[in-house]
């Protein structure tokens, strides 16, 4: 398992990473896969976000990212760690309106 540290300001800078990461891993075209998008909370506040990308033959590889601990996890289709990415700089996530 690999660990890099990157700078991503904007959640779209680390979107476009996620997304460029899970489809390098099953070879799939980052502009034709489907990626989506999942904000966590913990106590009413966002902490994160999980990614997933799905490809042909219900194949689904996922990322978390933590903004708590700065660091991205990916997952292959099986669900194992292949990656993990430490950021230098992350995304300031807005709080959920009520």
């Amino acid at each position: 398992m690999s660990q890099a540290v990157i700078a991503c300001a904007a959640v779209e800078d680390l979107t476009a990473f996620v997304r460029q990461v899970l489809c390098e891993r099953d070879a799939l075209d980052p502009t034709q896969t489907p990626m989506f998008r999942t904000p966590m909370q913990k106590a009413n506040r966002l902490c994160g976000l999980i990614f997933h990308v799905e490809g042909p033959r219900l194949l689904r590889t996922s990322a978390v990212w933590s903004s708590d601990d700065d660091r991205i996890i990916f997952y292959d289709s099986t669900g194992i760690r292949f990656r993990e990415v430490k950021l230098s700089e992350s995304p300031v996530l807005a709080t959920p309106a009520r």
